[in-house]
């Protein structure tokens, strides 16, 4: 189950950064190098791509609640102080569900996890 979590999650997050990355499924392009629009987008799409597949995985879920939380805290937060009132509803979630990836690791079927699998295979036959 956490491997499935953490496919749906990296998914869904890797595709919400490649629409503001790439200005594709309704939403408007990130200026090029934009602080911090076009750095959230490039981290939301290789960051969610990496959980996604399973790869560095601890570490990529660390920097995407993180980049979640800087957006609560700067962007949402001003507004009001519950996420139903401020919008950041959707940045809290992630923040929760990466910080849970980054303790839990990767689960099922991971790009490591198949990886280090092979491993002893390639030393015995050497």
């Amino acid at each position: 189950m956490i491997g499935i979590f953490r496919i749906v999650v990296g998914f869904l997050f890797a595709t919400h950064g490649a629409a503001a990355l790439f200005g594709v499924l309704g939403s408007k392009q990130a200026d090029l190098f934009a602080w911090p629009s076009w750095w959230a987008s490039a981290i939301q799409c290789v960051g969610g791509a990496l959980v996604m597949i399973g790869a560095g995985t601890r570490y990529a879920a660390l920097l995407c609640s993180g980049s979640m939380a800087y957006a609560y805290f700067t962007v949402h937060q001003a507004d009001a102080l519950l996420p139903v009132q401020n919008g950041g509803e959707k940045a809290a979630l992630f923040c929760f569900a990466f910080l849970l990836i980054a303790v839990l690791g990767n689960g099922a079927w991971s790009v490591q996890r198949t990886a280090s699998r092979r491993e002893p295979a390639a030393a015995a036959a050497e």
